[in-house]
């Protein structure tokens, strides 16, 4: 599998909380993994930009549902729920975009993130402007949730967006949630695609 020069591949969310036995469990979250792995080595071998996001709470953040937020408390760091799934093997060179780092910010999106270790707050729109890429590949958990808000933010960004239909999976509080976040992103310009891969 061959990508454009110019492309860079986004990991959504693909930590142990969003995974079976994790607070915030995306059903059959984990199955995605081969697939991931399978971008990950492709756009590793191509030299190419590989960027993770997660999510990056303190104990006390706005989503959780003790401090009136949606959620469980979930990817609390220093814990296990925020690592990424064991299964993931990360390449050195890849880029790692940290969000909802601060108790009275929620963050969807990845573009509402920085560079973990960034000393000047690189957001990760940014970080694509200076590796030059005008295609993204997504990736990631949930469908309906960070992965929609990261790709419709790329989208809206003048990026082109191609979202791998089988490297993603949603929560689904309602019934067809996933299916409309798809809906809705392919309405505002991205390729959906399907991998190859076969678990």
């Amino acid at each position: 599998m061959s990508f454009p020069p110019h492309a860079a591949l986004i990991v959504v969310d693909l930590q142990n909380d969003f995974c079976p036995g994790g607070s915030l469990a995306v059903p059959d979250g984990d199955q995605i993994v081969p697939v991931v792995q399978h971008y990950v080595d492709s756009f590793a071998a191509q030299e190419l930009p590989v960027i993770f996001t997660r999510d990056f709470h303190p104990t006390n953040h706005v989503s959780f549902a003790s401090q009136g937020g949606p959620w469980p408390p979930h990817c609390v760091q220093e814990s296990t729920g925020v690592e990424y799934h064991p299964g993931i093997q990360i390449p050195p060179s890849a880029y790692h975009i940290i969000k909802g780092f601060q108790s009275d910010i929620d963050a969807y999106s990845g573009f509402e993130g920085q560079l973990r270790g960034s000393k000047d707050s690189l957001t990760l729109d940014n970080l694509l402007r200076s590796l030059q890429v005008s295609e993204v590949y997504v990736v990631g958990l949930a469908t309906d949730y960070c992965v929609h808000a990261t790709a419709l933010d790329a989208l809206k960004l003048g990026y082109r967006v191609v979202v791998v239909e089988d490297g993603v999976r949603g929560v689904n509080v309602n019934s067809g949630d996933s299916l409309r976040a798809l809906q809705d992103l392919r309405r505002h310009g991205a390729q959906l695609i399907a991998s190859t891969v076969r678990p």
